[in-house]
Formats: structure tokens, C-alpha cells, sequence
């Protein structure tokens, strides 16, 4: 299976981008997250009064630290319409969005992955159609080259689950429950603890049910992908068969 990396800058409806508009030596990274957003700030001068100002106007702060190097800070929320937020775009052209976001001079940059080059062409010919766009770098990868920020973080694969889930998880693993045929059943794990056994199950399928819930954006990706992938060739086939 190919993979597919690009970069691209464009102009968008967002606070940060503007914000960086006005204060050009200044670059700001964004990550998101479920409920809150995480900038780090970094320019040649000490960010200014003013511009942390605007930081704070933009949404509700929860924490801002300061650094030889900048200032980060930890927001409630952005700005940007939901409704028509790029992430979203890319997801539906099955494209994977790489954080950070980048705001520099007043664009923003953007990385995505995508197993088709043909759905980082459909993206790029609709998002070129309502805003200004510059495609700055594609390519091709091979697998065994997969960008680490590509793979998935382990707070965003591990954070919602707690300490006995990950227990039992590892517990089950340990023992081979997930090989075929199984190493073990829930009940002789259950023995190994000092729960009784509909517990220990509870912790276990709680656990397995987070994690499909965390990587299911990459299983959906995938098999949009893999779908795609075998229309186009049945239609090739038709194609070639006509001929």
C-alpha cells in the first residue's frame, strides 16, 4: 500500500492565522485536542503584552507558561466555524491531518497523509476553490518510511482509559487472551486477581471498547481507502473489457 505526504499553505477563516498577520515575527503551533487547544508560541522578540493579550481574547485560557524560548499556552476553545473547519475537510477526502498547524505571516500550514494522491487532488481542487492555497511540498512514501507524526499519540490512544482497564489489558496480553485460539479465558485471568470475575470482564471490555473509539478516525481512513482502491479497479476492468 502507498502513502502519500503533503504540505500546503492557505489562507483561513481563523483567529491565530490573523493574529499572525499582525505580528509577523511571530509563529504560532497549534495541536488540537478533544476540548481544548494547545499553542506554542515562538518569535525573535519576546512576545509582546499586546500580543498575549489577543491570545486571551481570542478564548478562555487555562494555563500560559513562559520559557527562554516563548510561551505556551493551553486554551478552552478557537474560534474557527466548526461547521467548516478544514480538519474536516480532510477527512472527508480521506486524508489524515498531521499536527501541528503552523500560522506564519499570515497563512496557515498544513500537513496531511493519504493513501491516494487522487484524494489529496480533489481536496486541493475544492479548498482552491474558496480560499487563496500554495501546494509547498508532495510526495510519496514508502511504508517503512511512516513519519513519526503521523502515528498516533499515546496520550490520544491511552488517556481516556484508567489505571485497572490498563491492568486488565495488560493482564489479558500477558496471557495470550488475543491469540488463536486464546491463551486463556476471562475467567483464569479473573483468578489471577482479586476481583471477581464480572469486574475484572467490565474493566477489560471498557478498555477494549476506548481504544476502537480512539483509533477509529485511522480504521475509517483505511478502509475508505482500501474501498476506493478496489472501485477503481473493477471500473478499470470494465474499461479494459470494452476495449
Amino acid at each position: 500500500m502507498s502513502l502519500h505526504q503533503a504540505s500546503f499553505r492557505l489562507r483561513h477563516e481563523c483567529p491565530y492565522r490573523e493574529l499572525s498577520e499582525r505580528f509577523p515575527d511571530v509563529t504560532i503551533r497549534e495541536w488540537y485536542l478533544s476540548d481544548c487547544q494547545v499553542l506554542e508560541i515562538t518569535s525573535e522578540t519576546a512576545p509582546t503584552a499586546e500580543f498575549v493579550d489577543e491570545i486571551e481574547r481570542i478564548g478562555t485560557v487555562l494555563h500560559k507558561s513562559h520559557d527562554g524560548t516563548g510561551v505556551q499556552v493551553v486554551t478552552k476553545a478557537c474560534l474557527c466555524p466548526v461547521e467548516n473547519s478544514i480538519v474536516e475537510r480532510f477527512e472527508a477526502h480521506n486524508c489524515l491531518y498531521q499536527p501541528p498547524t503552523v500560522h506564519r505571516h499570515g497563512w496557515e500550514q498544513y500537513n496531511l497523509i493519504a493513501f491516494d494522491e487522487a484524494d489529496i487532488r480533489s481536496l486541493h481542487e475544492e479548498l482552491k476553490a474558496d480560499r487563496e492555497i500554495n501546494v509547498m511540498a508532495k510526495t510519496g512514501l514508502e511504508e517503512t518510511r511512516l513519519p513519526h507524526s503521523m502515528l498516533t499519540p499515546i496520550d490520544q490512544l491511552f488517556g481516556e482509559l484508567t489505571g485497572r482497564q490498563l491492568a486488565a489489558l495488560q493482564l489479558a496480553l500477558d496471557n495470550d487472551y488475543y491469540e488463536q485460539p486464546r491463551g486463556c479465558s476471562i475467567s483464569d485471568l479473573a483468578q489471577e486477581t482479586t476481583i471477581a470475575r464480572a469486574t475484572f470482564e467490565e474493566h477489560l471490555r471498557k478498555a477494549e471498547n476506548k481504544l476502537l473509539r480512539n483509533v477509529g478516525q485511522f480504521i475509517h481512513l483505511l478502509s475508505e481507502s482500501q474501498s476506493d482502491e478496489s472501485l477503481r479497479k473493477e471500473r478499470d476492468h470494465a474499461i479494459a473489457g470494452e476495449a
